[in-house]
């Protein structure tokens, strides 16, 4: 499955890493470091021995192609296993640097092509597991009208909603799209709205870089 988002430099959307929870039968990558749990700032909860696992276990699940280093899903976890408290130490300090989007150009049926972005899958998991604390911090400041991209809700959820409209006699639709968004968004508004709810700025910074990671 692929998410529509976008990379700032070359509007290339992203591979998606957020849809599957079955993750029976992989195995778990053990100590990556030594987080200190929940009760320490938000960083610390998102390097959770637990939350790395759980997170790591979804980027194996999904699958995916090999990012701009070349490393496979298949390879992540020997390579997690000798290297992953040096990982967790260098996000800790404010060190790690995201790799760069791979770009891949999907041919369309009608002609040209599309463009796609696989990021490594070392950052497929740290973003999964900056998602995992984030993703309940938010969706409560979420409008009770949005069903994309969220979890326990579906197009189908929308469909029916639109129904019960009908049903209550409401007969007009009015379709708004924000062209390029992704493209265009300002990303210093974006950093400021996600600072009204989290305050840890180590896991702002670390976002920023996602942001400005760039393509390959």
């Amino acid at each position: 499955m692929l998410r529509e988002q976008k990379t700032e430099e070359s509007g290339c959307p992203r591979e998606g890493i957020l849809e599957i929870d079955d993750t029976e039968g992989v195995r778990s990558v053990a100590e990556l470091g030594n987080a200190e749990g929940n009760g320490a700032g938000l960083l610390e909860r998102i390097l959770d021995n637990d939350n790395l696992n759980k997170a790591y276990k979804r980027v194996k699940v999904n699958g995916g192609a090999a990012g701009v280093d070349g490393m496979t899903v298949t390879e992540l976890f020997p390579h997690l296993k000798e290297h992953g408290w040096e990982l967790v130490q260098s996000i800790k300090e404010g060190k790690y640097k995201p790799q760069p989007v791979r770009r891949v150009e999907i041919p369309k049926p009608d002609g040209g092509v599309r463009l796609l972005g696989v990021p490594a899958v070392i950052d497929r998991m740290i973003q999964q597991a900056i998602v995992q604390i984030l993703q309940p911090i938010f969706e409560p400041t979420f409008s009770d009208s949005s069903y994309g991209f969220r979890p326990g809700r579906s197009a189908h959820q929308a469909i029916e909603q639109a129904k019960k409209y009908y049903e209550e006699g409401y007969r007009y639709v009015v379709d708004i799209d924000l062209a390029k968004y992704f493209d265009t968004v300002n990303h210093d508004i974006l950093i400021n709205k996600v600072r009204e709810h989290v305050t840890d700025e180590r896991v702002i910074k670390l976002i920023r870089k996602y942001l400005k990671s760039g393509v390959m």
